[in-house]
């Protein structure tokens, strides 16, 4: 009876990692946008083309773009970092999620070791208030003077992993970065409220075959 239970939670992990592979690959597709018009040789984006979605085109339902146009570079930043971070969220959520944690000690001092820090939301309570507010530190220092909020145009000078990319190959990027933020913006938030409706994190929704938010 042990062989066969233990049997049947390797499957289930099996076919959880599975399921969140293709989960990945499919969202990478069907968030990619369609072939952009050919662009001049030097990289001039109007960012009102970016992250245009058929069929809703520009949208803009509460009419800000005529109302206050002055506004609209700063929001468009703001929906680029907050993407940022909502993919660096999603995918921290499936590796911790999978069990994949660094070896050794959060905090030493309370004997915590990150293998002790449980899957979803909750396990971020557990994290000691010093280690917080290290967390909070490295952003204000990322926020005010590595990536500062201050340069909308949300290009620091890196590259696309170390790459200068042709300025056709640039824009393409651009609206994938975009879409792909915006729905790691829905996925993590959706994870959120998922996880406050069933009691359980993502891994154990798999575990046990409960994947309905309901």
């Amino acid at each position: 009876q042990a062989v066969i239970t233990n049997t049947s939670l390797i499957s289930k992990k099996i076919m959880m990692k599975f399921a969140i592979a293709s989960l990945l690959l499919a969202s990478v597709n069907a968030f990619a946008p369609s072939q952009v018009a050919k662009t001049a040789t030097s990289l001039n984006v109007n960012e009102l083309e970016l992250g245009v979605t058929e069929p809703l085109g520009v949208y803009d339902p509460l009419g800000w773009l005529d109302s206050q146009p002055e506004s609209f570079e700063r929001r468009r930043a703001v929906e680029r970092k907050h993407g940022r971070v909502a993919m660096a969220a999603v995918l921290g959520n499936i590796v911790h999620n999978n069990h994949i944690v660094f070896d050794g000690y959060l905090s030493p001092s309370n004997d915590l070791k990150f293998s002790d820090v449980p899957t979803g939301v909750g396990g971020f309570l557990t994290i000691p208030a010093a280690g917080i507010a290290q967390i909070l530190l490295f952003f204000a220092l990322v926020e005010l003077a590595w990536m500062p909020a201050s340069k909308y145009d949300g290009d620091y000078g890196v590259g696309y992993f170390g790459t200068n990319l042709d300025p056709e190959e640039k824009v393409r990027k651009l609206n994938v970065e975009l879409n792909n933020g915006r729905a790691a913006m829905l996925g993590i938030i959706g994870n959120f409220a998922s996880e406050a409706v069933t009691g359980q994190s993502m891994y154990e929704q798999y575990a046990t075959g409960h994947i309905s938010p309901f």
